[in-house]
């Protein structure tokens, strides 16, 4: 069938050379000079005798988003990327498949390319050669040439339209029963706590699926780089970073919408991620008076998202002692959720530890205690 396709597409491209150039041109009204009048006839014409699912196949690889109009309109897909016009994969159910669909040439892929950045206000150039977006429900992050010596590269990750609950997660097998008795009771006695996993281990569906546990008359200050994670009521609000690839605005880090976060009366602080010198200001909110806030960290296991914490801190305060960092995490920090993925793909919640003391040779951390026996690894 691609065969098919790139042939006629191949056709429609010659005999739109063939076009003069003042009869391609556009009307001052009219927004791109893909939809010139000529244009349209000719792809009409073209397409007019084709199977009807092949001729909007073509129109799509003009006017919309070509192979990937599919796997946008399928929510069971929660992310694709673009490695270049033939070279496109998707993630569904845990687990990464090579599209069979591939763009119909290079041209109508920068052309895409040009599209979607204009869409998602997303654009690369040499001296910023990446940048992320959103872009409808999707977050997007787009390379540019510069930096992958090949073809462009676009991720989407899909936005679920409605948040996790801890009952749709155990309904996946992400946890059981006993588990969300855990996280309730986490959320209802206000500990303050972190959710790690690897990328791609659900870390935020799990913060979306804690927002939910929350009383309808608190007000949570969510502060993320990109739109993710779903406000639990409307007395909640959100905080997003800005980073202009252009250079014309300053830029606004996590840092600094935490502290602008604590003149907002928040009753929790939500962090997207912490990935950096934020987290001295985070923690030492939770240590000052904020119990029952969270957020997510990238890290594989409660040991090492301990060690991770006190480098993030010191990039923070890089006059602080080893000994002082410690003593802020053990202030402010209660326990540590752990978000894995098994090789099959299966998410699955891999058990909660608790900080029990600092001792000389850093922190003691125990399981904490689970009905049905699951058995976890100490630290």
């Amino acid at each position: 069938m691609n065969a098919d396709l790139k042939n006629t597409f191949s056709t429609i491209q010659k005999k739109i050379q063939d076009i003069p150039l003042n009869e391609l041109l556009l009307s001052p009204d009219e927004e791109s000079l893909l939809r010139s009048q000529k244009m349209d006839q000719l792809i009409q014409q073209e397409t007019a005798y084709m199977v009807e699912s092949l001729g909007q196949r073509i129109r799509d690889e003009y006017y919309s988003w070509g192979p990937l109009c599919c796997l946008m309109e399928d929510e069971s897909i929660s992310e694709i990327l673009v490695n270049g016009p033939d070279n496109i994969w998707f993630e569904q159910a845990g687990t990464l498949h090579q599209h069979q669909d591939t763009f119909l040439s290079d041209i109508s892929f920068r052309n895409f390319l040009e599209r979607i950045s204009q869409a998602a206000k997303c654009f690369v150039t040499v001296e910023h050669p990446s940048a992320d977006s959103s872009f409808g429900d999707f977050r997007l992050s787009l390379i540019g040439a510069e930096l992958t010596q090949s073809h462009p590269h676009l991720s989407l990750r899909r936005h679920p339209k409605n948040p996790w609950t801890f009952e749709k997660l155990k309904e996946n097998s992400w946890c059981r029963e006993s588990d969300i008795e855990l996280f309730k009771k986490l959320i209802h006695e206000r500990k303050n706590f972190l959710v790690i996993g690897a990328t791609g281990s659900g870390k935020t569906s799990v913060l979306n699926s804690l927002l939910n546990l929350m009383n309808p008359n608190e007000r949570v200050v969510v502060i993320e780089d990109t739109a993710e994670i779903a406000l639990p009521n409307s007395a909640s609000m959100k905080l997003l970073t800005r980073e202009d690839p252009q250079g014309i605005l300053p830029g606004i880090d996590q840092t600094q919408l935490v502290k602008r976060s604590l003149r907002l009366r928040p009753d929790r602080l939500v962090m997207g991620e912490v990935r950096g010198a934020e987290a001295k200001d985070f923690l030492m909110a939770l240590a000052t008076g904020h119990a029952g806030s969270f957020g997510t960290l990238h890290a594989q296991d409660a040991a090492q998202a301990l060690i991770r914490l006190e480098m993030l801190i010191q990039m923070g305060a890089p006059q602080w002692s080893l000994t002082a960092i410690r003593r802020l995490i053990q202030l402010s920090l209660d326990c540590i959720l752990i978000a894995g993925r098994e090789p099959s793909g299966q998410r699955i919640f891999k058990g909660a530890y608790r900080l029990c003391s600092l001792e000389d040779h850093g922190f003691l951390v125990e399981p904490l205690d689970l009905t049905e026996g699951r058995t976890l690894p100490p630290y």
